[in-house]
């Protein structure tokens, strides 16, 4: 298995594997925030895809620098794992765990000291998936809103 920079030979793959994970997004709207925000952004974004042996994208890993206040954490900026996904064939074979390393390995280059990220409240699967990557849970928040 290999980790690398997502490309623009990687777009229709990895806007495939991101309708899997965030289906209300069309395939169109995926293969256009990846040019937006991954491969003509300001460097703020990073993607990593996991590449099989047999140059298969099985799974992919995105995140962000945030600056402004990240739930729990303590410094500024904070690497932010926007989203992660692995085909559920690829799945308990370490493939998250190889991305992640990558997201932690971009986000120290950049002087971050801590990593994070969230999940829906009643999404047991990512919480497990978290905590067996070695994130601790700091809090749960529910948002509101009222329409005006």
């Amino acid at each position: 298995m290999q980790i690398r920079v997502g490309n623009t030979d990687d777009v229709e793959a990895w806007a495939q594997l991101r309708c899997e994970l965030w289906p209300d997004g069309s395939l169109d709207e995926h293969r256009e925030d990846l040019t937006s925000t991954f491969l003509v952004g300001d460097g703020r974004e990073a993607a990593f895809m996991a590449v099989s042996d047999t140059a298969e994208i099985v799974g992919f890993a995105e995140a962000a620098l945030r600056d402004d206040y990240v739930n729990g954490c303590d410094s500024s900026p904070v690497v932010f794992l926007e989203g992660i996904y692995v085909r559920p064939e690829d799945r308990r074979k370490g493939v998250a765990r190889l991305l992640c390393n990558a997201v932690e390995a971009w986000g120290a280059s950049l002087g971050c000291s801590e990593f994070a990220s969230d999940a829906l409240i009643d999404n047991a699967t990512s919480h497990m998936l978290h905590a067996a990557l070695g994130f601790e849970e700091t809090e749960r928040v529910v948002f509101f809103r009222k329409v005006l």
